[in-house]
């Protein structure tokens, strides 16, 4: 027996210290000599996509570009060229100076080593100018890439005493070689983008030096926090899930209480960033990145998490301090619990007392509304007296959704069935949380719902149930999730056993999205063989009506939000509503045309307070209301059309006969007594909705007339954005035939079943302004793809970032 002092919490022993010849010694390095940050990678996405586009410009818009430098260089005439000659060389002078200065300080400090991943920056950044400058020949002067490059690498934005000296040298050379004339403006934009690409780039990947604290340093910072450490030692990882974290169990002096002190850092930080970010990405569900978080903002929330569940009445590790370890990292202190993980309990010692105990500390956190996030068998600790604590708070969130509450469910579910099997398991969490909140976690017993470790476990699981030799087992045995969910429903059959969708991007839709679009633009593409590459017709478009076009295509977000706030009579904060429209050309990158958007809506109305059944009526109201408007526009605006000698459409009276026709063709389908029931069978469901909704708006009528303004509104803004792209390229038609075009081909082009339409609307625009207006099909190619880029494409980014800020504000 070990004749250590007991802990007084848990009247045991504390934990033998697992080698003493692998104490932390106290000249020894705690953390990895280089440490990958997460911000340098995004930045270089960034630049490299920034290249692209300014590519894309010089390619596409020349006559732009050089309009540009022709203004430039007038402006720059008269300048005095002696003045302009001195100020070049200075400037030039004070560029190079920055980075020598900054490499002479290093060395004279002794810190050599933090500049070696800016230096290699900087001597990248030429060749690579040389090398775009075979490609694109307006580049400017590869030594501001260099500098550029090195500013980059060496962060020097965050240093304050470099920041502003950098900052200004780079502004006025710029400007005294545009003066100077010896660079065209992209060139310099090229350059400098140059420049940031390849000093973010190899910031990311030569990783630099870190501040490096020692034994003597972790010491230092305990003692400052009033704690007296003697011994340390390293704690193994153990899982994946605790490799991210450095772990150190800390003897005290003088017999206090054990420590256990995790150590925060860059490289903790960063790991695995890439998939946590393609996980927030695709899943609606997943945990917040950390990657991208300073090390104070993780330090808070791993104190927040701490602080609750000890309020929350939940056993766990009790916080004792927090504090800095150098500029790079920081650490957590906690009181040392001893105990044996989960795994490490054999089956005989997981009782139903124990599965119970489990639960009761569970349903703690999830009464103060607080999501563990990885309830595995490592995040579970029992005592020498089986009292059960749950540890690795660190990733959980406060004030969570009932959908991760939900989710915390169905993950210790799985965790325990994988060690006593789905009954007992599924006995244990009734007993505990009754059958209603256990049933609900049916639709999320889904690999998409559980940690990476627990579809790891289930995959062994499975492959256990094979047979060694490789022969086909007697009777097929049913996957653990199934059986978990059967053991469910056989104590809650009501329970919903429907698989909740948790994926907000699925991988075909994206390849369904990118092929629709690559499908589309090369259709557009051979039908304008006979007059050239439409991106290049785009350089042609007068820039006046262009900004008209955009101000179309802008203003119809406006209309779509009091279309939107107009049809719900309850009160919505108006700011929040437009945001949400815009969200919608994001989500509808990703859904069929319309569909993406109308959900958005309705979680929207959700979160504003409003029940379901409220929430989907009041969109019905507003697309029912937008199709009837719709179609009366196409009437009104075909018969304006028709009496244009102009156009191909035919007269008023062939319209007024053919609309006739269509009438009478359809008061005799219903008449038809199985065509009746039906249409009654269809459009039921969508009036038992829509008419009680109608009926509240009607005692509003202000909020109904804005709402019928605005959906007129949107229609009418589309047909301007349209109309005003046609008179971008010297066309000519009669804005009554555009606007049966744009109502008519938007409509057929988004019934194809593509993510916003993608392909169909490129299709249909043409051949409907041709049919229209009389505009000949390769004419109109560039017109419509202009309206596609200000309607569909450009949006997409302010979307998503309206979007996040809407998940941000739990508004959606």
């Amino acid at each position: 027996m070990s004749n250590l002092p007991t802990d007084p919490r848990t009247d045991v022993p504390p934990a033998e210290p697992p080698n003493p010849a692998v104490g932390i010694l106290p000249d020894e390095f705690l953390l990895s000599v280089r440490a990958r940050r997460p911000e340098a990678l995004i930045r270089l996405l960034l630049g490299l996509v920034m290249t692209g586009l300014t590519l894309l410009l010089a390619g596409t818009a020349p006559g732009t570009t050089s309009g540009l430098d022709a203004d430039l260089a007038q402006g720059a005439g008269s300048a005095p060229h002696l003045l302009v000659d001195v100020a070049r060389r200075a400037t030039l002078l004070a560029l190079v100076m920055v980075p020598v200065a900054f490499v002479a300080r290093r060395f004279i400090r002794r810190e050599a080593r933090q500049v070696t991943a800016a230096a290699a920056a900087a001597v990248l950044a030429y060749p690579a100018c040389a090398a775009f400058g075979l490609w694109a020949a307006d580049i400017g002067d590869p030594l501001v890439a260099c500098v550029f490059a090195f500013t980059a690498a060496a962060r020097l934005t965050l240093r304050p005493r470099w920041r502003g000296p950098a900052a200004a040298v780079l502004v006025l050379h710029a400007l005294v070689v545009l003066a100077a004339g010896d660079t065209a403006a992209l060139g310099l934009v090229q350059t400098l983008l140059i420049g940031w690409t390849i000093g973010h780039g190899t910031a990311y990947a030569v990783a630099p030096h870190t501040h490096r604290p020692t034994g003597r340093h972790l010491f230092a910072s305990l003692r400052q926090v009033g704690l007296a450490p003697a011994r340390a030692y390293r704690q193994s990882p153990g899982t994946p899930l605790r490799e991210e974290r450095r772990r150190y169990l800390v003897h005290q002096e003088d017999s206090r209480p054990d420590l256990d002190v995790v150590v925060l850092d860059s490289h903790a930080r960063a790991s695995g960033f890439l998939r946590q970010a393609w996980q927030r990405i695709r899943v609606r569900t997943a945990p917040r990145g950390r990657g991208l978080q300073s090390i104070r903002t993780l330090l808070e929330h791993e104190a927040l998490l701490s602080y609750a569940g000890q309020a929350a009445g939940v056993r766990t590790r009790r916080l004792l301090a927090t504090a800095e370890l150098g500029p790079d990292a920081a650490l957590a202190v906690y009181e040392h619990l001893a105990g044996r993980r989960l795994d490490e309990l054999a089956d005989a010692e997981l009782t139903d007392q124990l599965l119970s105990g489990i639960w009761v500390q569970v349903n703690l956190l999830h009464r103060r509304e607080i999501a563990h996030r990885v309830l595995v068998p490592e995040s579970v600790l029992v005592d020498s007296r089986g009292r059960v604590h749950l540890v690795d708070l660190e990733r959980g969130e406060v004030a969570a959704g009932d959908l991760l509450l939900r989710i915390d469910i169905a993950q210790l579910l799985t965790t325990t069935a994988l060690r006593t099997g789905p009954r007992r398991a599924v006995a244990a969490a009734i007993a505990a949380l009754g059958p209603d909140r256990i049933g609900a976690a049916v639709p999320l017993l889904q690999p998409l719902a559980l940690s990476r470790d627990t579809r790891a476990a289930l995959k062994r699981h499975r492959e256990q149930l094979r047979p060694a030799d490789g022969s086909p087992a007697p009777a097929p045995v049913p996957e653990l999730l199934t059986r978990i969910r059967e053991e469910i429903l056989r104590a809650r059959p009501q329970a919903d056993a429907e698989p909740l969708r948790l994926e907000r991007l699925r991988t075909r839709t994206l390849v369904t999205v990118l092929g629709a679009a690559a499908a589309g633009y090369v259709l557009l593409l051979q039908l304008s063989a006979g007059s050239g590459n439409p991106f290049t017709v785009i350089d042609q478009a007068q820039p006046g009506w262009v900004a008209l076009a955009a101000l179309a295509s802008a203003a119809s977000y406006l209309a779509a939000t009091m279309g939107f706030t107009g049809f719900v009579p309850e009160r919505l904060k108006f700011g929040r509503a437009g945001l949400a429209q815009l969200a919608g050309s994001f989500v509808n990158l990703v859904s069929p045309s319309g569909l993406g958007g109308a959900a958005l809506n309705v979680r929207f109305l959700q979160r504003a307070g409003i029940p379901a059944p409220q929430a989907l009526s009041s969109v019905g109201v507003t697309q029912a209301i937008g199709l009837v408007l719709h179609t009366l526009l196409v009437v009104v605006f075909g018969a304006l059309a028709s009496t244009d000698h102009a156009s191909p459409l035919p007269s008023s009276t062939v319209l007024t006969t053919c609309l006739l026709s269509a009438a009478v063709l359809a008061g005799t389908a219903t008449a038809v007594p199985v065509v009746r029931r039906w249409l009654a069978a269809r459009l039921r469901p969508l009036l038992a909705g829509v008419l009680p909704r109608l009926l509240d708006l009607l005692q509003n009528p202000a909020k109904l007339a804005m709402g019928v303004a605005g959906q007129l509104l949107i229609s009418l803004a589309s047909v301007a954005c349209l109309y005003c792209c046609t008179r971008a390229f010297g066309l000519h038609p009669g804005f009554a035939a555009v606007a049966v075009a744009n109502l008519v081909g938007v409509a057929v082009g988004s019934a194809i079943p593509t993510p916003g339409g993608v392909g169909g609307v490129e299709a249909a625009l043409p051949l409907a302004l041709e049919r229209t207006a009389g505009i000949a099909e390769n004419a109109a190619i560039a017109p419509v793809l202009l309206f596609r880029l200000l309607t569909f494409w450009l949006p997409v980014l302010p979307g998503w970032l309206a979007f996040l800020w809407l998940q941000r504000r739990k508004a959606i």
